[in-house]
């Protein structure tokens, strides 16, 4: 039950992203032939909320579940952690047709396949962890 907050969150959050279509083909598709403006909407409104729960968490107007204030860790200013981590995540993209994310989504919507690719997910998340102290931060 520790975690069952978490697992609703992660419902809704797939429930929505379903229902607005974020794991549709066509619209991504659209998306990358600027035919329309759908995903770009859904993009902008996610950095735009992302963007204002950061600054009311730095502001101190917003608290963690425990009652805690947030305390962000200045990073370094390093552009090939950004670039490196950028092609990375944009081949896992390319080769998959979706961000972690939705994969997730789309097993939960029956495309049973996306189960391998979770599991590659992990498997590199784990390489990564092994290999952390070796790359570029």
């Amino acid at each position: 039950m520790k975690f069952f907050k978490y697992i609703m969150v992660g419902f809704l959050f797939g429930f929505g992203a379903y229902k607005l279509e974020m794991i549709s083909f066509f619209r991504i598709y659209e998306m990358f032939h600027f035919q329309d403006f759908h995903m770009y909407g859904i993009i902008i409104t996610g950095i735009t909320f992302g963007i204002i729960i950061t600054q009311l968490f730095k502001l101190g107007f917003v608290k963690t579940s425990k009652g805690e204030q947030k305390i962000f860790n200045p990073k370094a200013h390093t552009w090939p952690r950004y670039i490196i981590g950028g092609i990375i995540f944009g081949m896992g993209w390319a080769l998959t047709g979706v961000c972690s994310g939705m994969m997730f989504v789309l097993m939960g919507s029956g495309y049973t396949v996306f189960g391998v690719f979770i599991a590659a997910a992990m498997l590199g998340t784990f390489v990564y962890g092994m290999v952390r102290k070796h790359i570029p931060h």
